[in-house]
């Protein structure tokens, strides 16, 4: 119906506008649409129910604007009680939106407006003496215990002054597990604390204190919960603001008609960079995605292990109802875990209990209709502050504290085949993301975005023009479409003040003769100056790739003592089959040792260069190949410095090297795979290995039927490996033999690789599957010190 697909000309571009946003007679056939069909569950008015949350608060859960409400209402809120009303017309559906939309708008027919307020001692006054910041936020500054009020001057002055004279009551129930109502809290040392209740169980309470902190316990910790019976609004506001005051007010919240940049570093408390350069100081934290900045993917925490493992039970599961399985690390932060879900999605959960304290939703604004691998693999977190990617290009920044928007920013466009899967590093007032789509034809790059307002600072690409370094390494105009897609998070190192990262195939992934050439910065390790993006040295491990095997795997910064002396390094194993050992300061190759068996490699030149054997070059033909789609993959793996062991997933096998001609089309599959008729192959195998990280040495392997590509292993101090596979299994292994001690059937597809945190002195090992997130501990019997 054409009237649902009306284009706005504001806001975030392609998104349906409601046709009825202007029309009062809309609100009214809204209301009838609403009493037949939503009245059972959000109560007459939206005042909300135990059954379904409240509609007249103006805060919407699955995304607040009117498309994103549209949406809501059409297709339902999946593993919830809201089932999706496909059945509506359009316009039914839009007119519902705008009665729902008007359900939080305070009438202003009564209240005069007065116009000789000053905006700056209106300031003053919200934040002072008025106490307003006490509840609500603007532009990150206050406390979000109610509304958000950084864009409430697109409202009517008359609804603003209104909003000034009211009272707050309570929030209600939501999504059939909450009921956010005001609480006072006695604890069992007999100590208070009264705040917002934003989720409950029959074991677990989260409280918002007034302070807009949270605080996550556990019932037995508490003699006594009863709701307040104050409101945490300033009782007689318009009693104790004179008139002039209340037009200050008024000017001020005027005047807020779009978001404001507050410089990050403004705002007290979150996690700061001094907090993020010392992540080994916290092993109760997992504060980026590799863990820290070092990419070790390790835990030192002890509680869990190779004694008391067989013990290990789930202690709570969080759906994420998506249409991809995920393949998510969660980050954790002072017990609050921020997740991404299915892409588009992040949640803030009680890291103890899994208790939802807030969820992000965003639909993408633009497909593409060619789009591959939809996930999302992480956030990052700095400051009060998340910063997540989506997979049509935009970086969004998200308050750690309530989820709402701060700033976004358009990196690119997914019509040209470009997606953001990864997760963003954050150092010193900086996140950094690479791009995926790397067998599209992209352009591959690198960015550098300011963490307070979202601008770019700088650019990398990986795929060198005309004048720059590097492009005579491609063949006529190739490099246009040369990929080095830049999608795995990359490494820091503060002291050397460098920053790490992989870049993937070159494109096409297997045609040679559209891209004659070493195709330069394709399948290299990059350091690069971070306030700069000024390339200060590469390694390309494998020169002119025609078998699809990206770079983009870990690369973990270590000291290894290397003749006699300790070095700083940067450890890799690679896709194409070798571990490779590389000074991390200037680049110099220090050695290289295959992990798997390989057939494409006579060896290195003094400076590091691999000898490619012409005969493994991929050809119309085809012919066999060694390692086949790669000795490992994107997974993580996980290092443990101490006893200088990597551990990591392997594939051992055949694959078949042949291509047919690729053809570039915008947007579109650039590869020239081919895979008919190729050379019988051998037999694979595939596990978790330890390799000596001194020596290359394999110190032992444990097989299992189906590694995954995507699920990666944890070791912990304790001396256990957590190791995921495609078929669901969770296993926990003996770190010094790789024999099998434990293991946990999920029912779902892992892709996702485990990290383990703790909370009040209870270690825990967290992992998706399919979309559930798991969290598993000891029983408190089996619990012991760490």
């Amino acid at each position: 119906m054409a009237i649902a697909m009306q284009i706005h000309g504001q806001g975030r571009p392609d998104t349906p506008t409601n046709p009825f946003a202007a029309d009062s007679t809309a609100i009214t056939a809204g209301k009838r649409v609403f009493d037949a069909t939503c009245t059972a569950c959000h109560g007459p008015g939206g005042v909300g129910t135990e059954r379904a949350p409240a509609l007249d608060t103006g805060r919407f859960t699955h995304g607040g604007e009117d498309f994103e409400v549209f949406q809501t209402i059409q297709k339902g809120v999946p593993g919830t009680q809201m089932p999706p009303f496909g059945s509506l017309s359009p316009e039914q559906l839009w007119q519902l939106v705008s009665y729902v939309r008007s359900l939080s708008q305070v009438s202003s027919a009564t209240v005069k407006v007065p116009t000789n307020g000053n905006a700056g001692r209106g300031a003053q006054l919200f934040f002072g003496a008025g106490g307003c910041s006490s509840c609500h936020e603007v532009n990150g500054r206050g406390i979000p215990l109610a509304a958000d009020l950084s864009e409430i001057g697109k409202q009517t002055p008359g609804s603003i002054e209104a909003g000034i004279e009211h009272q707050v009551r309570p929030r209600r129930f939501v999504l059939g597990r909450t009921i956010e109502r005001y609480v006072d809290v006695t604890l069992q040392d007999g100590s208070k604390l009264q705040g917002l209740l934003k989720n409950e169980d029959s074991f677990s309470v989260v409280v918002q204190t007034l302070a807009g902190d949270y605080r996550l316990l556990d019932r037995r910790q508490m003699r006594a919960i009863t709701n307040s019976a104050r409101t945490v609004t300033p009782v007689n506001l318009t009693q104790r603001l004179s008139a002039d005051q209340r037009a200050d007010l008024l000017a001020f919240l005027s005047q807020r008609t779009q978001r404001a940049v507050v410089p990050i570093d403004s705002l007290a408390g979150g996690l700061s960079s001094a907090r993020l350069t010392h992540a080994d100081r916290e092993p109760q934290n997992w504060l980026t995605y590799w863990g820290s900045y070092r990419s070790e993917h390790f835990s030192e925490l002890k509680q869990i292990d190779r004694r008391n493992l067989s013990q290990l039970q789930a202690q709570w599961a969080m759906p994420m109802p998506g249409d991809s399985p995920l393949e998510s690390t969660p980050l954790v932060v002072d017990g609050m875990m921020y997740v991404s879900g299915p892409p588009g999605d992040v949640y803030a959960l009680d890291a103890r209990s899994g208790l939802q304290i807030w969820k992000f939703h965003r639909e993408q604004e633009r497909v593409n209709p060619f789009q591959l691998n939809p996930y999302n693999r992480g956030v990052a977190v700095l400051g009060n502050r998340v910063f997540v990617a989506t997979l049509d290009d935009n970086l969004i920044a998200l308050d750690a504290r309530s989820g709402a928007v701060l700033w976004e920013q358009r990196i690119a466009d997914t019509m040209e085949g470009y997606t953001m899967t990864g997760a963003p590093l954050a150092l010193d007032n900086k996140v950094i993301v690479g791009v995926s789509g790397g067998e599209m034809g992209i352009r591959g790059f690198v960015d550098a975005y300011d963490a307070s307002d979202g601008h770019r600072l700088w650019r990398f690409n990986t795929i060198p023009g005309p004048g720059e370094p590097g492009h005579e390494s491609w063949s006529g105009d190739s490099w246009k479409t040369g990929s080095g897609a830049t999608w795995l998070t990359g490494s820091y190192d503060p002291q050397l003040h460098l920053l790490y990262w992989a870049v993937g195939n070159p494109g096409p992934d297997f045609d040679p003769e559209k891209r004659q050439g070493d195709n330069l910065y394709t399948c290299s390790v990059l350091a690069l100056n971070p306030d700069t993006g000024r390339l200060a040295w590469y390694y390309q491990v494998s020169p002119h790739d025609t078998h699809d095997w990206d770079s983009a795997e870990d690369l973990i910064l270590a000291e290894e003592p290397i003749e006699g002396r300790t070095r700083q390094v940067l450890l890799h194993a690679d896709r194409n089959g070798f571990f490779y050992t590389l000074d991390r300061a200037t680049g110099q190759f220090i050695s290289a040792v295959p992990f798997v068996r390989q057939s494409w490699n006579k060896g290195f030149d003094a400076k590091g260069r691999p000898i490619v054997d012409p005969a493994s070059i991929a050809t119309r033909e085809g012919h066999r190949i060694a390692p086949s789609v790669g000795g490992t993959n994107f997974q993580a793996p996980s290092f443990d410095q101490a006893h200088h062991v990597l551990f990591l997933n392997f594939l051992e096998g055949e694959g078949s090297a042949s291509y047919q001609p690729a053809e570039y089309k915008r947007g579109q599959v650039f590869s020239g795979a081919h895979f008919a008729g190729r050379p019988p192959l051998g037999e694979t195998t595939q596990g978790v290995m330890a390799l000596d990280t001194l020596t290359g040495r394999k110190l032992w392997t444990y097989p299992v039927p189906r590694v995954s590509l995507q699920a990666g292993v944890l070791a912990t101090r304790g001396e256990v490996v957590f190791a995921a596979t495609s078929e669901g299994n969770l296993l926990g292994l003996d770190a010094r033999t790789g024999k099998s001690l434990w293991h946990f059937q999920t029912g779902g597809l892992i892709m996702a690789s485990p990290m383990s945190y703790s909370v009040d002195g209870t270690q825990f090992i967290a992992i998706a599957a399919g979309n559930t997130l798991y969290s598993f501990a000891l029983p408190e019997r089996g619990q012991g010190a760490q």
